[in-house]
């Protein structure tokens, strides 16, 4: 399925840059130009909004147990009654748990949460990770405690992830390596570095960057086989991400796993999380496992798969 979509709340600064722009400016072509304007005006929203996000979001209080209708014949008594269980979240869709990537934050998230909180999903929660993190098999760990912790909190067996960048391979490799399948569902990554990113050799002085080169132990730990893991994964990948060398890293695929890669033409790498036609197809992926699941579909089966292939924002 290809959908095409404009840039709505991005128009008038690419109708800005138009006509002030050539076609080609020095080889880079306008289509680059344009990805690369948008990314400097949403790293100055997100500039804005960065402090907001800086500590752990609250999390929603369970709801209280309904009280038992009263018994006209009076209160009896029952030995070793078992305490009530609190209810499970409403809906039957699982919680939406979203990731954020290097030195950065869950306020990146505010756009796409609103998307889907405004399209069914009734549970979606953001977690932070510290910037001082030096270790992706740590960071994902802990991701793995929380979502214990989430699923308990709300009666639900498995979760989906949404991971943008590092978040997408931290959470990768708390599915591969740390028996986090049967947690959860579907990973959803954004402008993550699935085979390593060469960009910026002298970021390598953060040992987490070291993790994201090609070549590196977690990455090798990554490429092995996994023939038992039951998430399956959708990969959105942008040919205009800079942070992406080659562009195709961004890309999973993995002989033992249930993937999907969508191409997005026409944005950089931290539109990702922001722009609505990614925000649309993180929905029809999300709803079309979930559909799958209710159906009886064989989750082994690519073909049965529904979800985008392609988005171009023109």
């Amino acid at each position: 399925m290809k959908v095409n979509w404009a840039t709505q709340p991005f128009r008038p600064l690419c109708q800005w840059l138009a006509p002030v722009l050539p076609v080609k400016v020095a080889g880079v072509s306008l289509g680059l130009l344009k990805a690369t304007a948008l990314d400097i005006a949403i790293l100055a929203g997100h500039v804005l909004l960065y402090p907001s996000g800086i500590g752990q979001e609250r999390r929603a209080a369970p709801l209280p147990a309904p009280l038992p209708a009263p018994d006209p014949a009076g209160p009896r008594l029952t030995p070793e009654e078992p305490a009530p269980r609190l209810p499970a979240q409403a809906g039957r869709r699982p919680p939406v748990v979203l990731l954020h990537g290097f030195i950065d934050n869950r306020s990146v998230f505010v756009l796409l949460r609103r998307s889907l909180a405004q399209h069914g999903r009734q549970h979606v929660e953001s977690l932070n990770y510290s910037p001082l993190t030096c270790d992706i098999r740590t960071a994902a760990e802990l991701l793995g405690r929380h979502l214990e912790e989430i699923c308990a909190r709300t009666g639900k067996e498995r979760v989906d992830i949404v991971g943008h960048s590092l978040g997408g391979l931290i959470a990768r490799y708390y599915v591969q390596c740390l028996g986090g399948d049967r947690r959860v569902r579907m990973l959803v990554t954004l402008g993550t570095p699935h085979t390593g990113t060469r960009v910026a050799p002298l970021a390598n002085a953060h040992p987490i960057v070291r993790q994201m080169r090609p070549g590196s132990p977690v990455i090798e730990e990554l490429s092995r086989p996994a023939s038992d893991c039951r998430t399956r994964f959708v990969s959105f990948w942008s040919d205009f991400d800079p942070l992406m060398v080659p562009l195709e890293a961004a890309r999973l695929d993995h002989p033992d796993l249930l993937t999907q890669n969508v191409r997005v033409s026409g944005i950089g790498h931290l539109a990702l999380p922001v722009h609505p036609a990614v925000a649309t197809g993180i929905r029809q992926a999300l709803d079309a496992s979930h559909i799958d699941a209710r159906s009886g579909a064989n989750p082994n089966d690519p073909a049965g798969s529904a979800g985008p292939s392609g988005l171009t924002v023109a």
